[in-house]
Formats: structure tokens, C-alpha cells, sequence
């Protein structure tokens, strides 16, 4: 493993002046439980790691008039352990309560598991389907943009030098609205999801028709997708079996399967058609309550 110097600044703007003051390459480090196994396996050679860990402000988690608001360095426990994100966002307690162990989950972050910007994080397809904008600030000041918009390919976001992801903002829902998501593995063991899929549904006074749908799709595409062509086929309509069925095969006829040495990509698309109808029917449970 390479040396590094490692800095502990204890503000945002801290840490965006030590990073422009950098001569060698510098890297922010969150949690660290992806950055430190890159740096072991030989693929980042940074200079300069800059702990986020002690930065004021990065760690609130609030919810007030139906907006939640999810500071850049809350870890995944404490998601998974709220008591407001399991009653009133429990899709995000279904991705993180399945995220690596408890002692991953005790540090890892989920501004680290968003910028990583791997297909398979389980926390990105449920915050997209939940329609999140994230706050960014660096050196040119701070940004907004819906997450969904974040990703460029894998591994690959459109965050500048020296830019901080901040904050997570998850607008109010509509009324009678429910979501679920599916980590869909091998095993129930820590590995990495072959697929995940979630849904989102807001219903009419009769608690069948839909007024809105949302569905996100991870390891199903370069970067976390929306399902847009599937989202359409269930709007307006009577959530029935055959209503959801098409969904599945819509969302599975959009995706972007690919084979992988863990999976073929024909597995993928039809689980996508089994998994699409499934959350949807919890969704549609948790909206009735």
C-alpha cells in the first residue's frame, strides 16, 4: 500500500481549501470501506486522503412538513435503526438494512455508497425512486441537481475537483403513497446484489388506481435507472395483476442486462419481470396503511 498523508479538517470549507492546497492527488475519505480496500488493491494511488468524518453539519438526519432531509455522512446504521425512515420511508430501511454487516453499516456512509458510483449501490435506486436532489459544495460554491443526475457511468459521477456531496433532499410524497425494495443475491450472505429493483406507488381515494409510479433499477444498466417506459403503464391505471405483469416486462424491456461473471443478463431481465409485480404489491400494502 502506497503512503499518504492523511488531514482532519473539521469544516466543509476546510476541507475544499485543503484540497485545492493538494500537489499530489487528493481523495475525501467518508467511512473508507470502499476507498481503503482501492487503495490495498492497488487501484487508487492517492497522495492526500481528507477524512470527511469530523466535518460539522454532515450528519443530520431531519424530517419536517413531509421533506427528509439526509446529511452526506449519516452511515447506514443509523438509517437502518431510525424510527422515522422505517415508518415513513421504509424503502430505505429494506436497501440499508442489507448493506454489508453491522460493523460495515456502523461506518460506512451514504454519501461514500452514492459517490462511488457503482451499479450495484444499494442505496442509489431507492433515493432515485424516491425522486432525491442532492446539495454539492466546492470551490466554485454549491449546487443542486436530482441524484438520478449524479451518475456518468461506473464509477463515474459528474462531481468536480474538490466537490463535496452534502446533503440529500427527498421532497414530500403524495398522499396513500408506499415503496419497497429488493436486493436480489445469490445467498443471504454480504455479497453484491445481481440485481435490485424498487418500486413506488401513490394511489387514488379507491386505494387501486394509480396516480403515480416510480421504479428503479440497479445492476440493470451502467449507472442506477429509472424505468420510465414500465412508470407509464401502471399511471392511471388499476393496479391488477395483468397491470403489474406489463410493468415487469416493460421495466425488463428497458433495462440494459448485461452478462457479468456473476450473472447472465436473460436471469436479470426476468427476474426484473417477477421483482417489478412483487414490490409493487408491498407498495401497495404500505400505501393502504
Amino acid at each position: 500500500m502506497n503512503k499518504f498523508d492523511y488531514l482532519k479538517p473539521t469544516s466543509v470549507d476546510e476541507a475544499i481549501s485543503l484540497f485545492g492546497k493538494q500537489t499530489e492527488a487528493a481523495k475525501y475519505i467518508a467511512g473508507g470501506t470502499d476507498v481503503m480496500v482501492k487503495i490495498k488493491d492497488g487501484k487508487i494511488k492517492p497522495g492526500c486522503l481528507i477524512s470527511l468524518r469530523h466535518l460539522q453539519g454532515l450528519d443530520h438526519l431531519t424530517y419536517e412538513d413531509g421533506e427528509l432531509r439526509i446529511g452526506a455522512m449519516v452511515t447506514h446504521r443509523m438509517l437502518e435503526l431510525s424510527p422515522v425512515i422505517r415508518k415513513e420511508f421504509p424503502i430505505l430501511t429494506d436497501a440499508v438494512e442489507n448493506i454489508g454487516s453491522v460493523q460495515v453499516r456502523n461506518v460506512a456512509t451514504i454519501g461514500g455508497n452514492i459517490v462511488n458510483a457503482v451499479p450495484s449501490a444499494d442505496g442509489a435506486i431507492p433515493l432515485i425512486t424516491l425522486g432525491a436532489e442532492i446539495r454539492i459544495r466546492g470551490p466554485e460554491g454549491e449546487r443542486a441537481m436530482p441524484l438520478e443526475d449524479l451518475f456518468v457511468g461506473p464509477g463515474e459521477t459528474v462531481l468536480r475537483p474538490g466537490e463535496i456531496l452534502s446533503e440529500f433532499v427527498i421532497p414530500r410524497l403524495p398522499s396513500r403513497t408506499g415503496g419497497a425494495y429488493c436486493k436480489h443475491t445469490r445467498r443471504a450472505a454480504m455479497e453484491l446484489p445481481l440485481l435490485g429493483v424498487a418500486v413506488m406507488v401513490s394511489l387514488e381515494d379507491d386505494m387501486l388506481t394509480c396516480t403515480r409510479a416510480r421504479i428503479g433499477l440497479g445492476v440493470l444498466a451502467p449507472t442506477p435507472m429509472r424505468a420510465r417506459n414500465a412508470e407509464a403503464t401502471m399511471e392511471g391505471q388499476a393496479l391488477n395483476d395483468q397491470t403489474l405483469k406489463k410493468a415487469g416486462e416493460a421495466a425488463a424491456a428497458e433495462c440494459k442486462a448485461r452478462d457479468t461473471i456473476r450473472c447472465a443478463a436473460w436471469y436479470r431481465r426476468d427476474m426484473v419481470k417477477v421483482l417489478v409485480p412483487r414490490m409493487a404489491k408491498v407498495a401497495i400494502q404500505r400505501a393502504s396503511k
